[in-house]
C-alpha cells in the first residue's frame, strides 16, 4: 500500500505552506505500510516558538483553502511541537532542540521519502 493521491496532494500543499514559513528540515514519509491510521507525516522545524506558530498558522490555511480541516490539534498551547492531524496526514512542526531530541525521521528512517516540489525551500531529501 502507499499513501493516496490525496495525501499526497494535502503533504505537497502542507509542505510549500511550511517553506513559505522559512521552515526548515521539511520532510516528508509515507507511513500507510507501517500505519493503519495515516497514509504520510509532514516533518518541518523551526527556530522558535513564534515560527513555529506561524509555520502552523499557514498550514492550516493553506489546506483550508482546499477544504481540508484538520481532525485534531495538540501541543499548541507550549509552541514547541504542534501535531495537526488531518486523517490521511499528520503533519509535525517542531522546534529545533524538539527535532533534535526526538528524531522522528529516525524513527520513521525504513518508511519511503514522499518527494517533495522542487519549490519547497529547507527540504530534506534523507
Amino acid at each position: 500500500m502507499t499513501a493516496t493521491d490525496h495525501a499526497v496532494s494535502v503533504v505537497h500543499t502542507a509542505a510549500r505552506a511550511a517553506s513559505d514559513k522559512l521552515a526548515r528540515h521539511i520532510m516528508a514519509f509515507d507511513v500507510s505500510d507501517q500505519l493503519a491510521i495515516t497514509d504520510a507525516f509532514v516533518l518541518a522545524s523551526a527556530g522558535n516558538d513564534r515560527q513555529v506558530k506561524a509555520i502552523v498558522d499557514e498550514i492550516e490555511d493553506k489546506l483550508r483553502d482546499l477544504g481540508v480541516k484538520p481532525i485534531r490539534r495538540e501541543g499548541e498551547r507550549d509552541g514547541r511541537w504542534v501535531l495537526i492531524d488531518y486523517g490521511d496526514v499528520v503533519v509535525h512542526v517542531q522546534h529545533e532542540e524538539e527535532r533534535q531530541f526526538y528524531a522522528l525521521e529516525r524513527l520513521w528512517r525504513d518508511c519511503p521519502l514522499i518527494a517533495l516540489p522542487a519549490d519547497v525551500t529547507g527540504a530534506t531529501t534523507g
